[in-house]
C-alpha cells in the first residue's frame, strides 16, 4: 500500500511540472500557420503547458528595417508601418472573432503610432541607439503572442486558462562580453509571481527581456530560442518542444546533401558541437538553461507535427555513432613553421596570446609532435590581420632564420565529423579519411580531441560540398547504394524501369540494395533527379520534368560524390553514346548494355573499352548485346576461363530470322511470312533491319571477339536477304515490292525439300580459321537449328569438351521483357561484383 501510495505522488508531482512549446517565426508566418499551431497545441494533453512565440515571419526584419531607413531620414516610413499593421489586420481578421479582434486591433494601432513617434526622433537626429533599435525589433513577439493567445482563448480547446505573458514583465538579463546573461534569482522571482497554480496554457513573448536598469532588451540572435530555454527553466519543465520547417536535427545540411537523415537522438554535446560548426540545430547558447537543469529538448517540424523529431538529452538511446557532418566555409588556414620553434618552451602561448589580444577567434588548431609547425584555422575575413599579428609577434625570429614562413591560406572548409558513439569505436577516422580519399579531396589539417567526439579536416573550400557527400554516404547510405542513369527509355528500356520497380522494395528489403534511378535520358530529352525517380511513376515525372538532353552533364550528375558507385544502362542503339564508354569507364562508371554498337564496332574502340574498364577499375557487362536474356557471353566466357578451347561456335541469333523460317512451308509466298511478323511485331518497324542480317553479324562480332578473334564487321561473310533493288526505298515501297523477289526464295526453298532439307539463317565461327558466317544454309531435319520454337535463339558451342555432344543454349532471343530481364540480370551482376548479397 504504501508503494502505491509513493507512486501516486509522483504520478501528481509529474502532473504539477510544466510542458514548454517554442514555436519559430515560419510556424506563425500567417493565419493558417497559426492554426495549424492551435491544433498542435489542442493535441498535446498536457494541462500546463508555456507557448513561446516568435514574431511572424519577416516581421523583425521589417522593424529593423524600419530604424535604417529612418536614420537615412527616408520618406516611406509611414507606408511600411501600415504594410506591418495590415499585415497582423489580415490575421486577426482571418482568426477574431468581432470583440477580441477591435481589441487586438486598437492596442496595435496604438504601437504603430508610438514607433512612428520614436522614429521621428530618430529622424531628427540620424541615429538610433541600442536601445531604440531593442524597443521596435521586440513588437513583433508582442504583436503575434497577443494575436495568438486571443485565437486560442477563443477556441476554448485547452484545459484552463489562456494567459499572455509579456517576458519583459519576467526575464531579466545583464549584457556581457559572452552576451546576454540571465539574472536567474530576479527572473525566477517574477515567474513563481507570475505563474498560476491551476492547469493553464501560457502564451509567452519570445526575444524580448528588461535589463538591469529595467529598459526593454532582446536575446540577440537566435533570442526566441534562448526564451523556449530560459522558460523551460524557469518552470522546471519537463521537456522543451522546438518547432521549426524541419523534421529533426539532420544529418548534414539537406541542401547540399539529398541523402540527410533525420537523428532520432544525440546528447546535448553532440548538438553544441554541430551547431559550433554551423549546423541547423538550436544554438548551444540558447541550450544552456535547459542543460543546466537537464531538460530534455525536442525538435520538430510544424508542418508534419506526426514526425517524431529529434531529441537532444543528456542520455540519449540511439545506436547511431556518427550524429551529424557539417561544413564551415570561408575559412583561412594559417602555418607558422620553423626549427627554432623545436623545445621551446611558450611559443603556442606567445602565439595565441597575441591572436586574443587582438580579438581574434582560433577555430582549429593542428601541431605535429615534432613542434616544427603550428597551424590554425580562423574566419576567413580575419586572415590579412591574423598575419599581421603573426609577423610582429615573432619578427625578431622571422629576421634571424628561426622561423621560416607565416603562411595563409584562404579559401578553405572546415569539415567536421561529429558524435559521442565514436569514443572507443574502430575504423572511425578510416571510413571519414577513405571517403576523402575516394572523392579526390586532399587534408590540409586535422584536428581531434581526447574525447574522440569530433574529428575535423581542414580542405579546399571548392571540395567542400563532394567532401560533405563523399563522408555522409560513407556512414549513412548502404555501401551497396547505386546511383543509376537509364539511357533510351524505349521498348526495352521502359519494360526494365518497369521490372525494377516491381523489385526494387524486394531487393532493398531482403539483400540491403539500394538500387537508385538518377537520370532518364531519351534522345532528345532528359530527367535528373537529385534523390531519385519514383519508378512507379516514371513516364509522368520523365514526361513533366525533363529538359534537354546533354549526355555530359548526365553521366557527371549520375557519377554523384555522394554515392558509393554509378552505373549506367544504355538500352539505346545509338553509336554516339557508345563512343562515350571508354571515357565513363576510365571514370569508373559501370555500364551495363544491350546497344551492340561498341563491341562491334572497330577493333580500335573496342580496345580501348576493355583498356579503360581496367583503368577505372569498372565492369562493363554486356550480355543482352547477343542472346537477350539467354546466357551466352556467360557460357562462352566460362568455357575459356576454365581452360576448355572452343573449336567453334554456330547458331540463330534473331528471333525475327527464327520465325520466318520456322513458319514458312512455301503454302504463301515469303513476302507474305515477312508481312504477318511485321503485324505481330516480330520485326523492327522497317523489316529490312532484320532481313539485312547486319545486326545478326554484329552478334557474331561480339562472340568472336570474346573468343578472342580479331574480326572486324567487314570481315563477316555476310549473305542478306534485302533484294539490291530494294536497299534504298521506303518501308512501305521495300513491302509493297517484295513479292517480285518472291520466286529466287521459292526455289531456294524448293531446292532445300528436295533433299529433304530446311531452310535456317545461321551464323558461324571458325577458331581455327577466324572465318566468321551469316547466311540461309540447309540443315538435316535432324539438326538442333531446324526443331527450335517458333522465335527462339540458339547456340552451340564445340569444344573440347563438348566435342562428341555440342553444349546448346536455346531460349527466348528477343522480345523486350527478355531483353530487360536479360540487362537487369547484368545490372545485378554488377551489385554482386561491387560485394552486394545476391
Amino acid at each position: 500500500m504504501r508503494g502505491i501510495g509513493i507512486l501516486k505522488l509522483e504520478e501528481i508531482r509529474q502532473v504539477e511540472r510544466w510542458r514548454v512549446h517554442k514555436f519559430g517565426g515560419s510556424s506563425v508566418a500567417d493565419a493558417a500557420c497559426m492554426e495549424r499551431v492551435a491544433r498542435i497545441l489542442e493535441q498535446d494533453p498536457h494541462p500546463r503547458l508555456g507557448v513561446v512565440l516568435s514574431a511572424c515571419r519577416g516581421v523583425t526584419d521589417g522593424l529593423l528595417n524600419l530604424v535604417i531607413a529612418a536614420e537615412k531620414q527616408e520618406t516611406t516610413l509611414a507606408e511600411r508601418i501600415e504594410q506591418l499593421r495590415h499585415r497582423h489586420q489580415v490575421i486577426a481578421d482571418t482568426l477574431l472573432p468581432d470583440g477580441a479582434r477591435v481589441e487586438y486591433m486598437a492596442k496595435l494601432e496604438q504601437d504603430c503610432r508610438d514607433i512612428a513617434g520614436i522614429l521621428q526622433t530618430v529622424q531628427l537626429i540620424r541615429s538610433a541607439s541600442q536601445t531604440v533599435r531593442d524597443l521596435i525589433a521586440g513588437y513583433g513577439e508582442i504583436w503575434s503572442t497577443r494575436l495568438f493567445s486571443a485565437y486560442l482563448r477563443h477556441r476554448g480547446r485547452r484545459p484552463g486558462n489562456v494567459h499572455w505573458v509579456d517576458a519583459r514583465d519576467v526575464v531579466s538579463v545583464e549584457w556581457g562580453p559572452l552576451g546576454p546573461a540571465v539574472r536567474w534569482d530576479i527572473s525566477q522571482a517574477n515567474m513563481d509571481r507570475i505563474t498560476p497554480s491551476e492547469p493553464a496554457t501560457l502564451i509567452i513573448t519570445g526575444f524580448v527581456a528588461r535589463d538591469p536598469n529595467g529598459l526593454q532588451t532582446t536575446l540577440g540572435r537566435n533570442g526566441s530560442d534562448f526564451s523556449g530555454s530560459i522558460f523551460g527553466a524557469l518552470l522546471n519543465a519537463e521537456e522543451i518542444h522546438i518547432w521549426t520547417d524541419v523534421d529533426g536535427v539532420l544529418s548534414a545540411d539537406p541542401r547540399l546533401v539529398p541523402d540527410a537523415k533525420v537523428i532520432d537522438s544525440l546528447s546535448y554535446n553532440e548538438a553544441m558541437e554541430l551547431a559550433y560548426f554551423g549546423a541547423k540545430v538550436i544554438h548551444p547558447q540558447t541550450m544552456a538553461p535547459a542543460v543546466s537543469k537537464n531538460i530534455p529538448i525536442w525538435i520538430r517540424n510544424t508542418f508534419a507535427p506526426e514526425k517524431a523529431g529529434s531529441l537532444i538529452c543528456e542520455k540519449p538511446t540511439s545506436q547511431i555513432a556518427v550524429k551529424g557532418i557539417t561544413c564551415i566555409d570561408k575559412i583561412a588556414l594559417v602555418n607558422l613553421e620553423g626549427a627554432g620553434m623545436i623545445g621551446v618552451p611558450g611559443t603556442a602561448h606567445r602565439l595565441f596570446g597575441a591572436l586574443r589580444d587582438h580579438g581574434i577567434s582560433v577555430i582549429l588548431i593542428s601541431q605535429g609532435s615534432s613542434e616544427h609547425s603550428i597551424c590554425f584555422a580562423i574566419p576567413q575575413g580575419e586572415a590579412a590581420r591574423a598575419e599581421a599579428v603573426v609577423r610582429q609577434a615573432f619578427d625578431r625570429e622571422l629576421r634571424e632564420g628561426q622561423i621560416q614562413s607565416v603562411e595563409v591560406d584562404v579559401g578553405c572548409s572546415i569539415l567536421a565529423v561529429v558524435g559521442d558513439g565514436m569514443a572507443g569505436s574502430h575504423g572511425v577516422a578510416a571510413k571519414v579519411f577513405g571517403a576523402l580519399g575516394s572523392a579526390g579531396v586532399s587534408v590540409r589539417a586535422i584536428a581531434q580531441g581526447a574525447s574522440e567526439r569530433n574529428i575535423s579536416a581542414v580542405i579546399d573550400g571548392k571540395h567542400s560540398s563532394r567532401a560533405l557527400r563523399s563522408v555522409h554516404s560513407s556512414f549513412y547510405l548502404s555501401p551497396h547504394t547505386v546511383s543509376i542513369g537509364l539511357i533510351g527509355p524505349g521498348t526495352v528500356g521502359g519494360v526494365l524501369l518497369d521490372q525494377m520497380a516491381s523489385q526494387v522494395e524486394r531487393l532493398s528489403r531482403d539483400l540491403k540494395l539500394d538500387l537508385r534511378v538518377r537520370g532518364i535520358m531519351s534522345s532528345k530529352r532528359m530527367h535528373l533527379s537529385d534523390a531519385e525517380v519514383p519508378l512507379a511513376g516514371w513516364r509522368d515525372a520523365f514526361k513533366s520534368k525533363s529538359e534537354e538532353a546533354d549526355l555530359t552533364r548526365f553521366a557527371e550528375h549520375v557519377r554523384a560524390d555522394h554515392l558509393p558507385h554509378a552505373i549506367i544502362i544504355d538500352c539505346s542503339s545509338s553509336s554516339e553514346v557508345a563512343a562515350r564508354y571508354p571515357a565513363w569507364l576510365a571514370s569508373g562508371i559501370h555500364i551495363v548494355t544491350p546497344n551492340k554498337k561498341a563491341n562491334s564496332s572497330e577493333l580500335e574502340l573496342y580496345a580501348r573499352l576493355h583498356e579503360a574498364r581496367r583503368q577505372g577499375n569498372a565492369h562493363y557487362l554486356y550480355e543482352a548485346t547477343v542472346g537477350a536474356g539467354l546466357p551466352v557471353i556467360q557460357t562462352l566466357r566460362d568455357l575459356r576461363d576454365t581452360g576448355d578451347q572452343i573449336w567453334r561456335i554456330e547458331g540463330i541469333l534473331s528471333g525475327t530470322l527464327a520465325y520466318l523460317f520456322n513458319v514458312w512451308d512455301g503454302s504463301e509466298p515469303f513476302s507474305s511470312v515477312v508481312r504477318t511478323a511485321k503485324a505481330k511485331g516480330y520485326t523492327e518497324p522497317d523489316p529490312r533491319d532484320d532481313l539485312s542480317g547486319l545486326d545478326f553479324a554484329r552478334k557474331l562480332i561480339i562472340l568472336g571477339r570474346e573468343m578472342g578473334l580479331r574480326l572486324e564487321l567487314g570481315d563477316v561473310q555476310l549473305e542478306g536477304l534485302v533484294p539490291a533493288a530494294l536497299t534504298k526505298c521506303s518501308p512501305q515501297e521495300f513491302l509493297d515490292r517484295l513479292p517480285e523477289f518472291d520466286a529466287p526464295m521459292a526455289e531456294r526453298l524448293k531446292a532445300a525439300r528436295g533433299r529433304d532439307r530446311v531452310l535456317r539463317y545461321v551464323g558461324s565461327l571458325d577458331a581455327a580459321t577466324g572465318k566468321a558466317s551469316v547466311g540461309l544454309v540447309e540443315l538435316e531435319r535432324s539438326h538442333t537449328f531446324a526443331n527450335i520454337n517458333l522465335t527462339d535463339n540458339v547456340v552451340r558451342f564445340l569444344t573440347s569438351r563438348y566435342n562428341q555432344n555440342p553444349l546448346v543454349v536455346q531460349g527466348p532471343g528477343a522480345g523486350p521483357e527478355v531483353t530487360a530481364g536479360g540487362v537487369f540480370g547484368d545490372l545485378l551482376r554488377v551489385c554482386a561484383y561491387l560485394g552486394a548479397r545476391l
